[in-house]
């Protein structure tokens, strides 16, 4: 794949982050996640669960505008985004799996109905859903997320799962 590929590959995921469409992205998207989330599985806000996902969703956001907000304007261009990613994510897409992993890990706990640390295929198509992929392709995803086969999709399943649709050129667009 040549790199004006791999840039609208990476370019076309901008969207699944502009929560609400403005056009950037920004800490609101990030909360904004963490509320849909949250609404989604009846959890308070106020709960341990809770301000552990908006921990994560802070440094999602954080780890995100270090490699990506270049003028630091607490705004991150699609411009910025596709630079950023170009140049960061390609290099080490072990980076993009670090910033995530808090939110990720903290999504998981909210949706992991029995506490083992893993979702059934239904959980995680709700955490899709509550993401903004479409409602016609979660279950499509939440199957492709189960990596392994075995009906259950671990948190590394998630985290791996993650890291190659933001970063790996190969990966068809959601």
């Amino acid at each position: 794949m040549d790199s004006s590929e791999y840039e609208r590959k990476i370019a076309s995921r901008f969207a699944s982050f502009d929560q609400d469409g403005n056009g950037y992205i920004s800490r609101d998207d990030f909360n904004a996640a963490a509320v849909a989330v949250l609404r989604e599985f009846g959890v308070a806000d106020r709960s341990l669960k809770g301000q552990d996902l908006y921990e994560g969703a802070e440094a999602f956001w954080q780890g995100m505008a270090g490699m990506a907000d270049h003028d630091g304007d607490q705004r991150i261009t699609r411009e910025e985004f596709v630079g950023g990613a170009l140049e960061r994510l390609r290099e080490s897409p072990q980076s993009f799996r670090a910033i995530a992993e808090p939110f990720l890990s903290a999504v998981i706990a909210i949706a992991d109905a029995d506490g083992d640390r893993e979702l059934s295929p239904a959980e995680a198509e709700r955490v899709l859903r509550a993401l903004g992929v479409a409602p016609e392709l979660c279950g499509q995803v939440a199957a492709a997320l189960d990596a392994d086969g075995d009906g259950r999709i671990s948190e590394e399943e998630v985290l791996s799962a993650f890291a190659a649709y933001y970063t790996a050129p190969t990966v068809p667009a959601v």
